[in-house]
């Protein structure tokens, strides 16, 4: 059992809700699932519940993918609803992006937990350079590229999906601005592809964490916490409509800044429990 102060639980219940209040905003506003909100929330919560170091990272993402499930689903309907969402990209990037997060899963049940901090460090810090230094205007090309490359770019977001434990929507997002897709169907759109993409991930990380079931919280199904699920899934998915008004409403440069700050310095606190 993992015995822990119930005024110490409270205060870890508080943070998950006030994470979840931030990943629903943001699921909504950038089209993201809020995985990069969720993971070091989650990761400091299990840390402080004792969980083993060696499936720590695992439970962080797999719990993640699971709880940005319904914010996902929440966010593309509401996307949809304004009519935002390019379908024609999604038919493309789903089929790849779900092989990707297969593999992902499949990595899951033997890599060690440094590959999923490194991954989280890679990817954070690419997308938080985006953020923070390249405008909207810069472009690789004014049209989505071919079916080969489209093909590759959805494997790309699928598998760095399911090892950072976010929906895909940040670097989808990336990569159709890049090609001149509109920032809000862009936004839409990879609102759209963490449906999929979280789904599929999260059953992925139910199965593949099932020999390790005897290293896991209670109430965990594999490398998915059904309590972290349960206390912060409701939540984020509330507030993921709220988000994906204010992105058709607000200018984001600000909120991208913040954003892209904080990615950096969760980037860090990984480099340095990877050194430590």
């Amino acid at each position: 059992m993992f015995a822990v102060p119930v005024s110490e639980l409270l205060w870890l219940a508080a943070a998950i809700v006030v994470g979840g209040i931030v990943t629903g905003i943001l699921a909504g506003l950038f089209g993201v699932g809020g995985g990069a909100i969720i993971v070091p929330v989650l990761y400091e919560v299990f840390r402080i519940l004792a969980v083993p170091e060696e499936v720590r990272m695992q439970l962080c993402v797999g719990t993640s993918l699971a709880i940005i499930v319904p914010t996902s689903i929440r966010s593309y309907l509401a996307h949809r609803a304004k009519g935002a969402v390019r379908d024609d990209v999604l038919r493309r990037w789903a089929p790849p992006a779900v092989i990707g997060v297969a593999l992902g899963s499949a990595i899951a049940a033997f890599a060690p937990s440094a590959v999923f901090k490194l991954a989280f460090v890679v990817v954070a810090t690419f997308v938080a350079v985006r953020f923070l230094f390249a405008p909207d205007t810069w472009r690789l090309a004014a049209q989505l590229p071919g079916r080969a490359v489209m093909s590759l770019y959805g494997f790309v977001i699928g598998l760095s999906s399911s090892l950072m434990g976010v929906g895909g929507g940040s670097l989808s997002t990336i990569a159709q601005s890049l090609h001149g897709i509109p920032i809000h169907n862009a936004v839409a759109t990879s609102a759209g592809l963490g449906v999929p993409l979280t789904i599929a991930g999260t059953l992925g990380y139910m199965l593949a964490g099932l020999p390790q079931q005897g290293l896991m919280p209670p109430l965990s199904v594999g490398f998915v916490s059904l309590i972290g699920v349960a206390v912060m899934a409701p939540v984020s998915s509330f507030t993921a409509a709220y988000g994906a008004r204010l992105a058709h409403a607000w200018p984001k440069r600000r909120l991208e800044i913040a954003f892209g700050l904080f990615l950096l310095a969760v980037a860090v606190r990984f480099v340095v429990s990877l050194v430590w």
